[in-house]
């Protein structure tokens, strides 16, 4: 009997594929032999496709951090800017009323 691979399982869980037996009347030769069905990528091209995937989803999330922080920034710099004014108009109106007092 002959025995090749079956994806069904290392889909589900991530390892390495498990294996049927298959009748001696197919195609394949006598012996062990283990072959990928579904006409998936080879191991280390299956390892290389997914690290360009998590390498690319990635650099996507860095750039996703990179806007959101420029917008926080902008959201930081516009308070300091309101603060600002604020913070001469009441500087101002205290010595208005300084003088006001002052004067009586």
């Amino acid at each position: 009997m002959a025995v090749t691979g079956d994806d069904t399982e290392s889909d589900a869980t991530g390892d390495v594929p498990a294996y049927q037996l298959r009748s001696p009347d197919s195609d394949l030769a006598q012996g062990a032999v283990m072959s990928l069905s579904g006409g998936h990528a080879p191991r280390g091209e299956e390892v290389t496709r997914k690290r360009e995937v998590r390498l690319m989803k990635n650099r996507e999330a860095a750039r996703e951090c990179r806007r959101k922080k420029k917008e926080y920034v902008k959201c930081l710099e516009n308070r300091v800017a309101v603060l600002e004014n604020q913070n001469k108009t009441l500087i101002q109106e205290l010595k208005t009323l300084k003088d006001i007092y002052c004067h009586k």
